[in-house]
């Protein structure tokens, strides 16, 4: 028995030596060539990104070129590295093809995201610091993966968006700033066109107030008990509720230091008596 254990342990180690003798050049040169082709893709990646930033492309697109041609340096060191070792590269591209379509049956929402990713990176709809509003969220663009886009909002929360979600989707891009909308109504015996003028100076003496577009203020409607005066700038998007309270007060404290009246609603009741 141990004569026959010895005897197997010798033809292991011999089949091992046969493998270093006729192999250990091809080996150690295909160590050198995949160690020499992860520095150079890494190189080559490295100096492409920095090219494309400093020709002011979009830093997301940037990244995801410098990074393809990254993997297909990669996959040509091994490709050569395998040949150096005698072994044929055919066999594992049909397993490979085989591997993907089931991983691709399994994972379709997945790789549903990826290819949404791909086309926001393409057709940049919106870029990094964007303000964007897609199926009810609104909030700067913060990251653009290739899987999803991260926004965040005024109260600093991180919003993760599938991006398979946002591609054929209503989008709403405002670039840095968002709109905000207010209203008063000032009694019918006041002068509109004097509200008016008084509502633009105020809001143009506060400083988070965008003068492009400019602030638009004006009659909005009649209502009953009073006319409506509407009024419409432009913030930017992390102060936007900071900046529309103060405003709202703002112009609150000018109508009452002119005097102009701001109505509540009236009801008249008619009491009529039984003749």
């Amino acid at each position: 028995m141990i004569d026959q254990e010895l005897a197997q342990l010798e033809s292991v180690y011999q089949t091992i030596v046969d493998f270093l003798v006729r192999y250990s050049f091809q080996l150690v040169g295909a160590i050198i060539i995949v160690l020499l082709g992860l520095w150079f893709a890494g190189k080559v990646a490295k100096w492409l990104f920095n090219t494309l930033e400093h020709k002011g492309l979009d830093i997301t697109l940037a990244n995801f070129i410098a990074n393809v041609v990254k993997v297909l340096l990669i996959s040509i060191t091994v490709i050569i590295a395998l040949g150096k070792l005698g072994i044929s590269i055919t066999p594992f591209v049909a397993a490979l093809g085989a591997i993907s379509l089931g991983a691709g049956l399994a994972i379709q929402g997945t790789l549903s995201n990826y290819g949404a990713g791909l086309a926001i990176i393409l057709t940049r709809p919106f870029v990094l610091k964007n303000t964007i509003t897609v199926k009810g969220y609104t909030g700067i663009v913060e990251e653009i993966n290739l899987a999803t886009t991260v926004l965040i909002n005024e109260d600093n929360e991180r919003v993760t968006i599938p991006n398979r979600h946002i591609v054929g989707e209503i989008l709403k891009n405002t670039e840095q700033n968002s709109l905000v909308e207010g209203e008063v109504a000032i009694a019918y015996g006041s002068n509109p066109e004097q509200v008016i003028s008084l509502i633009e100076e105020t809001l143009a003496a506060i400083a988070e107030v965008q003068q492009a577009p400019a602030t638009k203020v004006g009659i909005d409607a009649f209502a009953d008990s009073g006319i409506n005066i509407s009024y419409r700038f432009w913030v930017p998007t992390p102060l936007f509720h900071q900046t529309k309270f103060a405003a709202n007060l703002a112009v609150f404290n000018a109508l009452q230091q002119a005097g102009v009246q701001i109505p509540f609603p009236q009801r008249e009741v008619r009491m009529l008596s039984g003749e």
